[in-house]
C-alpha cells in the first residue's frame, strides 16, 4: 500500500516553537549569510564550485556549492506556497508518523515558482536527464529527519542521477555503503546541490540525520525524470 497522506495543518503538528502550519511563516534572525543571499534566484550553469566524490568504481557524489543564489528567498516561497502535507506509513506491523512534512508536484509546470522550472530546465541541460517532476521535504527543525535508505528510483533503473537541492538551515546529509561500512558525513548548506549518480540508489544508503543542536527550517527539493502529463 502507498503512504497514507494528511493534509497538514497548525493543529496536526508536535508543539514545538519552530513547527509552522502550510502558509504559517517560521520565524527566524537575519544572519550574514541571508544577507548575503538576498537577491534574485539564480543557478550557476556552469556547475563552477562541483566536487565529485567516486564512491566506488559504479557510483559517485557531486556536492555544489553555493548552486542556486538568492536561495533564502526561494525558501521563503515555498514555504508559503507548497501544499504541505503530514504523511504516515507502516514499519514492520505499525503506522508511524514520518518525521518531516512533504509536498509533490508530479509535473513540474504545476510548481508554484518559476525558479524551479529555471533549475530542473538546467540539471536536464547539465546532466542530460529530463527532471519533469519534484518532491520536496520540509525538516522543520533539528528533530526532523530523514532515516537511511535508497530512493525509488534504484528499484527500476540500475543506474540513476538524482539532483537534490538545499534551502534552509545548513544539515548533515550522510551516505554509506549498503551492505555495511563506514558513512561519509557533508554539511550541506542553503543553495546547495547534492547529486547521487550511477548505482548510488543501488548500493548506497543515505540520510539526514536528528541532531541535538537547533537548527531551523531546511528544504530538499528533489528532481525526478518523467513525462508531463
Amino acid at each position: 500500500m502507498v503512504d497514507s497522506r494528511q493534509t497538514a495543518r497548525a493543529a496536526t503538528f508536535r508543539a514545538r516553537p519552530t513547527l509552522i502550519g502550510v502558509s504559517v511563516p517560521i520565524p527566524r534572525q537575519d544572519s550574514l549569510l541571508d544577507l548575503l543571499d538576498d537577491g534574485e534566484p539564480a543557478v550557476d550553469e556552469a556547475f563552477a564550485d562541483a566536487e565529485r566524490v567516486e564512491l566506488d568504481e559504479t557510483s559517485w557524489l557531486e556536492h555544489v556549492h553555493g548552486w542556486l543564489r538568492g536561495s533564502r528567498r526561494v525558501l521563503d516561497d515555498v514555504l508559503a506556497l507548497a501544499p504541505f502535507e503530514q504523511r504516515s506509513r507502516w514499519m514492520y506491523s505499525r503506522k508511524v508518523v514520518e518525521p518531516r512534512l512533504t509536498a509533490e508536484y508530479p509535473d513540474v509546470d504545476d510548481a508554484p515558482l518559476p525558479v524551479l522550472r529555471t533549475v530542473a530546465a538546467a540539471l536536464t541541460a547539465h546532466y542530460g536527464v529530463p527532471y519533469r517532476s519534484l518532491w520536496i521535504n520540509l525538516y522543520r527543525d533539528h528533530h526532523d529527519s530523514t532515516s537511511w535508505h535508497g530512493d525509488t528510483v534504484g528499484k527500476v533503473q540500475e543506474t540513476s542521477t538524482v539532483p537534490v537541492l538545499s534551502l534552509g538551515a545548513t544539515r548533515r546529509f550522510l551516505i554509506k555503503p549498503a551492505a555495511g561500512g563506514r558513512s561519509t558525513s557533508l554539511a550541506v548548506e542553503s543553495g546547495d546541490l547534492i547529486v547521487m549518480g550511477g548505482r548510488a540508489q543501488r548500493d548506497w544508503r543515505h540520510a539526514v540525520p536528528k541532531q541535538a543542536t537547533p537548527a531551523g527550517p531546511r528544504i530538499s527539493i528533489n528532481f525526478a525524470p518523467g513525462e508531463a502529463g
